[in-house]
């Protein structure tokens, strides 16, 4: 799908543009709509039994906002940035701004999805998915809303990815160690 424009302003993929981009490319998906949820936690209890990864995602920049990465992980997973930044050999990672978030995947905070990326025609975002979520058979993401949750298998996922021009990077996504108490 081509980015569309309007008086040479670019017009980001809307969640209806999200499923008639799936369909054409016959990914098929499980669709569970729910209240918006703001945490995993609200999620998992919207969703309970959905089958797939359950995942968050983190949208960071490198600290001079050069590079922006679109992270996949567990959602029980604490991630740790700094050694993050480490595996990926870019430095430190920090969370990036809402303002950075719209720019690049025309998303709302609270909304950021791994099909986010079909908003991003340019290739900027880089995307990481941790190994621990791509063993699991499918992948659980919201279609640029968080009124619902769809259940895409991995091999939908990968052809998605392909679909929109970005490298499917996965690696070992390192945990933030939680301190003794």
């Amino acid at each position: 799908m081509q980015p569309a424009f309007l008086y040479g302003i670019l017009l980001k993929v809307t969640t209806m543009d999200i499923y008639n981009l799936l369909t054409s490319q016959n990914i098929t998906f499980q669709r569970v709509d729910h209240t918006p949820v703001y945490t995993c936690e609200e999620a998992n209890r919207v969703t309970p039994g959905l089958p797939g990864a359950r995942t968050k995602n983190l949208f960071v920049k490198d600290r001079k906002g050069k590079r922006h990465f679109l992270i996949v992980v567990a959602d029980h997973k604490a991630t740790d940035l700094n050694r993050l930044g480490e595996v990926l050999n870019i430095g430190k990672l920090q969370l990036a701004s809402s303002e950075r978030l719209q720019k690049y995947l025309g998303l709302e905070p609270g909304a950021v999805t791994l099909l986010g990326i079909v908003n991003d025609p340019d290739r900027h975002v880089t995307v990481v998915i941790d190994e621990d979520v791509w063993q699991q058979d499918a992948i659980q993401c919201h279609p640029l809303v968080n009124t619902s949750t769809l259940v895409i298998s991995k091999a939908g996922v990968e052809q998605f990815l392909q679909s929109t021009g970005h490298t499917l990077h996965i690696t070992k996504i390192p945990e933030r160690e939680l301190a003794a108490s």
